[in-house]
């Protein structure tokens, strides 16, 4: 990149995020790490700072449209404007669908879909204004195909796609790009708290629960965290491309 860049990456302080944080840090971003525990994001921070580049930690819930006007402003003055956002933040519960109650699904699209959406509209008329922004979504391959007892996540991710190719669309040529990646099942504690909810209810050992969400992925592996933040460290790129779902199934 020809120029340091600011990067706001939410659901920074494990996981995806956390992997993601690095990978830009490395790059040279300057780097917001926002999640919704003070305490991750402090540790992503002092982490990211050791990498050389400027790292803030934010307490941020992604669906409190004042909680983003005040991080924005906050982010503005100590970093400078934001040029990457990576909508990383998500939650996923698992139900059958008689049992998915209004107020799962309901949770599920205001934290996977009206999370993106709200900082993504935060950010972008600034973006079209400089001609350079970068806008990444972490999806999922449910929100390219369907899945059982997992309405709600998958109805919210395939939202976050439909927002990705639609917005997209709307952007090209501007200078700004916005793309999702659509990973399987990763190495992240999202799929160790499923496991641990499977082995609870089903008898299985833990270790059989993760290996069958495993053989899920079509490459029968779960995808590493840092396979998903190199990705998107390219998707920052000034050649990156715009409007594409990039797979990452565990087959390469």
């Amino acid at each position: 990149m020809p120029v340091t860049r600011v990067a706001l990456v939410t659901g920074g302080g494990r996981g995806i995020g956390r992997e993601i944080a690095f990978a830009l840090a490395r790059d040279g971003c300057h780097v917001a790490v926002a999640s919704r525990s003070p305490q991750s994001v402090e540790a992503t921070a002092g982490a990211v700072r050791r990498l050389g580049v400027e790292a803030m930690p934010l307490a941020l819930d992604v669906t409190d449209v004042d909680a983003i006007t005040h991080a924005m402003q906050e982010i503005r003055a100590r970093l400078g404007a934001i040029d990457v956002l990576v909508n990383n933040a998500g939650i996923a519960e698992s139900a059958p669908f008689a049992k998915t109650e209004p107020a799962l699904w309901e949770r599920h699209l205001r934290v996977n879909a009206t999370g993106p959406y709200l900082l993504t509209r935060a950010v972008l008329p600034a973006m079209l204004e400089r001609r350079w922004g970068r806008v990444i979504n972490i999806a999922s391959l449910a929100g390219l195909h369907g899945a059982p007892y997992v309405t709600a996540y998958t109805a919210s991710k395939h939202a976050l796609v439909g927002l990705t190719r639609a917005l997209a669309a709307e952007v090209s040529g501007t200078g700004v790009t916005v793309n999702a990646i659509c990973p399987g099942f990763a190495a992240t504690d999202l799929v160790w708290n499923s496991a641990r909810n499977i082995a609870a209810k089903t008898g299985k050992s833990f270790e059989e629960a993760v290996a069958a969400m495993a053989r899920i992925n079509p490459g029968r592996r779960l995808i590493d965290p840092a396979e998903i933040a190199a990705v998107a460290a390219k998707l920052v790129h000034d050649d990156a491309t715009n409007g594409e779902t990039i797979v990452l199934d565990g087959t390469s």
